[in-house]
């Protein structure tokens, strides 16, 4: 063989080499999923006739190593309320179903008592959130979604 075939036969096995390398570094990087919030909603039902009213908040939740949590906290826009991650460590929970390998759908639902209600601030309301992730990490979102409280 000559020394012009040989080194045109190494040239092409690197630069293939260097295409599936790096076809191989993208698709990695492709599937590898950030912590994410999708699909959020909020909806309030005031009590009426003797009937409980609710908060409920929904929200998909997804991360390549899976969810362990979702932390939810309702608050009037109007308010001087801003909560930080730090403070989202030690409010309520949402269950959190999987509906993958990666994601959940998460669920809070609030049970409120016309008395409850009479308290409320009438208005707009902002739901904070701090997402977990299996693997430790952690997305926090100061205003995923709002709703509005009226009588």
């Amino acid at each position: 063989m000559s020394k012009r075939v040989l080194v045109s036969s190494i040239v092409g096995v690197v630069a293939l080499g260097g295409v599936a390398a790096g076809g191989l570094a993208l698709a990695s990087t492709e599937t590898a999923r950030k912590l994410t919030v999708d699909n959020a909603s909020a909806r309030y039902v005031p009590p009426s006739a003797g009937l409980t009213g609710s908060l409920t908040f929904t929200a998909d939740v997804s991360d390549d190593s899976g969810v362990r949590g979702l932390k939810v906290l309702a608050w009037p826009t109007g308010s001087s309320l801003d909560p930080t991650e730090t403070e989202m460590g030690s409010v309520e929970s949402a269950t959190c179903r999987s509906t993958s390998d990666d994601t959940s759908r998460c669920t809070y639902t609030l049970k409120i008592t016309k008395a409850e209600a009479a308290e409320l601030a009438e208005g707009s309301w902002h739901i904070s959130t701090l997402a977990t992730a299996k693997d430790g990490d952690t997305e926090f979102a100061p205003r995923t979604s709002e709703f509005t409280v009226a009588r």
